[in-house]
């Protein structure tokens, strides 16, 4: 036995859990690079459809990414339960190479290059709902994956690392959109007309690059040892456990692991309904709060608290930057301090942003307070719920219903976003205040959830979980 599996390997552990993140940088990428192309895709379609590209057809076309987010979250338990978490992470990085290809030259050599018809319409977003199931699948199995191979102790921080990078995917796809947007011209004509032409199609193939690298490097790491644990590969589970945990307690976590592991994959609701409805309401409180309102509509938000166009980039960009510093604070917490008290602590600061922002809506006070309170609320969700939330959804259920468990969890919370984020601007319209208030109840509601339901898992390993939903 060499000195790195006698005493196991902190290198080799964060090795393989930056390659996972990757998965959680390109969730992040593919969901926000809408963003930057979105007015130009909607000038190229009406310019072929003219009256038919009506609003509801581009609000699918910007939006239709959420369907293959449900389908990916859906189906992710029955692909890593059959496939294993490692070939899963590769179907969802090939999800994303194509997806992007595709969304780039949605003609593929047979439609009319250029020419925007029903057709190239619908070709359009059957790419993007492909890169929704690499979403829907990369948001619930890189979590489980890293999980799955973390030690307890470090596991809420290295889950976190996750979040942290979906956060900082997003960021790099602003920054790239500007890249390429700024690259096509001199004059804002030009770049108008570049960016119907061919400007939304890089925005598209720009993700091919971090996908094709993801799904390169994630050739090369482990199968976690739970899953090989699982599919009767004792050797090979003993031996990633031992390079990251050292070998004497690398046979005491495979004891563990063979413990929980009698068969395969048991009913889901062998260890009762309360699992699984505490991993749907985790994921329901995550979005109910109104988090990815904030974060999608944020512009119009700060331009109708009185911002202008300019100043309310800046604001959200400042945001931005507070939701990464934030994310940072749950990464260098959550394993000290427990996910119960940081979850509780997160749903009261967002509770208090949004009856803040209430207020300043129904007095028609505007300024800098409010981009206060959007920080303080955003702030509180990112050093909570934003990465807590996926902590325990990857480490709350039974080895032997993970899988099948995370899939409901995951599909749950991607309803919950497109349900949410869909209602916001017919909420705004019949009153802004109003809705702030909705997303203050919901803060409270999750704090009371997580106080009485959510049991804390700090230092639990995740065979500790059995034991823990048996009683």
């Amino acid at each position: 036995m060499t000195k790195t599996h006698a005493n196991g390997s902190k290198l080799y552990l964060y090795s393989i859990v930056m390659v996972a993140i990757i998965g959680g940088l390109l969730f992040g990428y593919d969901t926000a690079v809408i963003s930057g192309a979105e007015r130009a895709l909607e000038a190229f379609f009406a310019s072929g459809l003219g009256n038919d590209y009506t609003s509801f057809l581009h609000g699918f076309t910007a939006s239709s990414a959420l369907i293959g987010c449900v389908i990916g979250g859906a189906i992710s338990g029955l692909l890593a339960s059959r496939f294993g978490r490692k070939r899963s992470l590769i179907m969802a990085a090939i999800l994303f190479f194509c997806s992007a290809v595709g969304s780039w030259n949605p003609e593929s050599g047979i439609l009319t290059y250029g020419e925007p018809t029903m057709g190239l319409l619908a070709v359009f977003n059957v790419y993007r709902v492909l890169g929704g199931i690499g979403v829907g699948l990369a948001s619930a199995v890189c979590p489980m994956y890293i999980a799955e191979i973390a030690p307890a102790r470090m596991r809420g921080r290295l889950v976190s690392w996750n979040q942290f990078a979906i956060i900082f995917g997003m960021l790099v796809v602003y920054f790239i959109n500007y890249l390429i947007r700024n690259n096509l011209g001199e004059t804002s004509t030009i770049i108008e007309q570049a960016m119907v032409e061919i400007g939304w199609r890089r925005m598209f193939l720009s993700e091919a690059v971090p996908a094709g690298l993801f799904c390169l490097l994630v050739s090369f790491v482990p199968e976690t040892p739970r899953y090989l644990t699982l599919t009767g590969k004792e050797d090979k589970a003993l031996s990633v456990l031992s390079r990251i945990n050292g070998s004497k307690e690398a046979s005491t976590i495979l004891s563990e692991i063979k413990a929980t592991v009698a068969q395969k994959r048991q009913p889901l609701l062998t260890y009762g309904v309360l699992v699984i409805v505490v991993g749907i309401l985790l994921s329901f409180f995550q979005q109910a709060v109104g988090i990815n309102v904030v974060l999608y509509y944020a512009p119009r938000i700060f331009e109708n608290m009185g911002a202008s166009g300019d100043a309310s980039m800046v604001q959200t960009v400042v945001m931005g930057i507070v939701n990464i510093i934030f994310t940072v604070v749950a990464i260098l917490t959550v394993d000290r301090w427990g996910r119960k008290p940081l979850l509780i602590t997160g749903s009261m600061g967002m509770m208090i942003g949004m009856i803040a922002l209430a207020w300043l809506s129904f007095t028609d006070s505007i300024g800098v307070a409010a981009l206060v309170f959007i920080i303080i609320y955003t702030a509180s969700f990112m050093m909570s719920w934003g990465p807590i939330c996926w902590v325990m959804i990857s480490e709350i259920f039974p080895n032997t219903i993970r899988a099948q468990a995370v899939a409901i969890a995951v599909a749950a919370q991607w309803i919950s976003n497109f349900l949410v984020s869909s209602s916001f601007p017919s909420l705004s319209e019949w009153s802004v205040g109003g809705t702030y208030l909705i997303y203050a109840i919901f803060s409270l509601l999750s704090a009371l959830f997580v106080w009485k339901m959510v049991p804390e898992t700090k230092g639990k390993t995740l065979e500790d979980m059995s034991k823990l939903w048996k009683k």
